[in-house]
């Protein structure tokens, strides 16, 4: 190629990239993909135009973009000062719907609380306990109704507050992946709680000092959590409306949004937990003070995430969040004969759940339904008392195994096998066919005897998966992480069918222990965020939402521990289909990077490929 078509082929390029280089800030990943390109094409021009000035051009230019990244690695503080003033307060704008109706929900259930405990004297201590209602009651009695902000110290009592409201927090925000109901849900059973709280003291005769000691800290305190349940919904507004993007995307930018925003408060609960544990305590502190130190508090509230964003947004915002360079779902190629890291194959796990997660999803919820309508209805198994569920998040993963065997109910196991069996043949069969249309994978040729002798394998192996799921006791629970992914790769080279049912034992006894750290790592990454949503998500929320409802309505207690087990059972057994399935496309991606690891097939394929054509990046060269 002459360099005049050369120039005339990239000047438009070029200069798009002066006009960014020109502006006060530029992205992040603008600034690489141009240095990408500009050190692209300047090679090119050190190799054919060596003592021209195009080389000369592209050298500066390639100098210009240098900078610019040097200068922005300089800047991190000043980007730092631009997510405070700038950034958040734009989200915030963007926001508001969220944010009116985290605030109205609270209002409301706040004003629930107080109304339900003014008509039932015992709807205090369902919701706060009766061990706190009757050591109040004893503090109030000996003369001091505030006491239990001072037995701690201040130290261990503001640490231990701060990490409780931050988990609050971000449980309030990750339940709005539950398409908003979950983070409503928590909003409600916060409000209740302060309603109810504020009535007890009101009716003791304390109302004005419980106000001035409480709100000391939770003018930020209950704010955040508002804030963190507006985060919430803003997370769970792009599953419920995606609008023009696929509801995978529109979910990964609501996401991001709301993620940030958990983020800029995350300092408000660091300062409510050092004033609870500090300052709350001193009740003996004039009430002006107090009661100044409460408006302030709510002051800088309403000053930040209210009057700030509105005169932000009629000034004009800085940065813009450019949403639209998040690479649509379906421009992304899996290759599945490439070698892969441990962090690849789960990402790309991740990236194929999205794109096939209406379909995953429905068979989530139909098995998880007949499985928890078969043992209530048709096997009428009491349910209260064989699956047992705990509150205590740090002690759920010790219920996995009753779902699978229970010693009176012998036909659960071979029954949940037959549900895993579903599940693995339809996963496996969305992956490959996907695999095959990629080109990548070769169809396997087989006849009725062979399909029949493979998805027979894959019973066998899914019989397997329950029994070791099934092992009641704390040893099992460590060997699945070990044991499973064996069983996976087994699973799929046998579904796979190009070698037999054993031979494909053989290969997947290879594959494991050539590669034992990278599925290591691959599973564990699974299961730690499978075992943070199995266990953090099932919560006392649902108790206290089923309640809700019986309180007004005439349901027997009986009936309503029927109904919170059956929907528990259900969101547990939910739970762990999902997380088989991100184990087995995982293991699917997994199979086909250790295979290409071990025999070179695609690499072996490349080399063949190789020519000697006189080209350079795909453009002829000038002869």
């Amino acid at each position: 190629m002459k360099e005049t078509q050369f120039i005339a082929q990239n000047k438009s390029k070029w200069q798009s990239f002066e006009k960014i280089l020109q502006q006060e800030q530029i992205a992040p990943e603008s600034l690489k993909d141009i240095y990408l390109q500009v050190t692209d094409d300047l090679s090119y021009a050190r190799t054919f135009y060596p003592n021209r000035s195009v080389r000369v051009y592209l050298n500066g230019l390639s100098k210009k973009v240098y900078n610019e990244i040097n200068a922005y690695k300089k800047s991190s503080r000043s980007r730092l000062f631009s997510f405070w003033t700038d950034e958040l307060p734009r989200l915030v704008s963007e926001s508001r719907p969220a944010f009116r109706l985290s605030f109205f929900v609270f209002v409301l259930a706040m004003l629930i609380g107080a109304f339900s405990s003014a008509n039932d004297p015992e709807f205090v201590r369902t919701i706060l306990g009766d061990g706190y209602v009757d050591m109040t009651l004893e503090n109030i009695a000996d003369g001091d109704p505030m006491r239990v902000y001072k037995e701690s110290k201040e130290m261990g009592m503001s640490v231990g507050i701060t990490l409780n409201n931050i988990f609050v927090a971000f449980l309030t925000f990750l339940m709005g992946i539950f398409y908003l109901i979950g983070s409503i849900g928590i909003l409600i059973s916060n409000g209740v709680m302060v309603g109810a709280f504020q009535y007890f003291f009101y009716e003791q005769g304390f109302l004005l000092e419980s106000f001035l000691t409480i709100w000391m800290h939770g003018a930020l305190e209950i704010s955040s959590i508002v804030i963190a349940g507006a985060a919430g919904l803003t997370m769970g507004h792009g599953l419920v409306f995606p609008g023009t993007y696929s509801r995978a995307k529109a979910f990964q930018i609501s996401a991001k949004r709301g993620l940030k925003i958990m983020i800029g408060i995350t300092p408000i609960f660091v300062l409510a937990g050092f004033i609870e544990g500090f300052l709350t305590r001193h009740t003996e502190l004039p009430n002006v003070f107090r009661a100044l130190f409460i408006l302030a508090s709510f002051g800088f509230i309403i000053w930040y995430f209210v009057i700030y964003p509105i005169y932000k947004k009629k000034k004009g915002f800085k940065d813009r969040e450019e949403s639209y360079k998040l690479q649509a779902d379906n421009l992304h190629q899996f290759s599945y004969y490439q070698v892969k890291t441990s962090g690849q194959l789960f990402n790309e796990t991740f990236l194929f759940y999205a794109r096939k997660v209406g379909i995953v999803g429905v068979l989530f919820v139909v098995l998880s339904i007949i499985f928890t309508l078969f043992n209530a209805m048709v096997m009428k198994v009491v349910l209260e008392e064989t699956f047992i569920f705990k509150d205590n998040p740090l002690v759920k993963l010790g219920e996995i195994p009753q779902l699978f065997y229970n010693v009176n109910e012998k036909w659960l196991l071979p029954f949940s096998a037959c549900l895993y069996t579903v599940v693995s043949l339809v996963v496996f069969f969305l992956f490959e066919r996907e695999a095959l249309e990629s080109g990548d994978v070769d169809q396997v040729i087989s006849g009725r005897m062979k399909i029949f002798a493979k998805a027979f394998g894959v019973i066998i192996i899914n019989i397997l998966v329950v029994g070791l799921l099934a092992f009641n006791n704390a040893l099992s629970l460590l060997t699945i992480p070990f044991i499973l992914p064996f069983l996976l790769l087994w699973a799929f080279s046998t579904y796979r069918g190009e070698i037999g049912f054993f031979s494909s034992f053989v290969e997947a006894w290879r594959m494991y222990f050539s590669n034992f750290s990278k599925i290591l790592g691959l599973t564990f990454s699974f299961w730690a965020i499978g075992g943070f949503f199995y266990s953090f998500v099932q919560t006392g929320i649902f108790w206290f939402l089923v309640n809700m409802v019986a309180w007004n309505l005439d349901v027997s207690q009986k009936d309503l521990n029927s109904l919170v087990n059956m929907f528990l059972l259900f969101f547990s057994y939910f739970n762990m289909i999902l997380i088989y399935t991100l184990n087995l496309i995982g293991f699917g991606f997994a199979y086909y990077a250790l295979k290409e690891e071990s025999e070179g097939k695609s690499l072996k394929e490349k080399i063949g490929k190789i020519s000697f054509d006189n080209q350079i990046r795909g453009i002829a060269k000038e002869v």
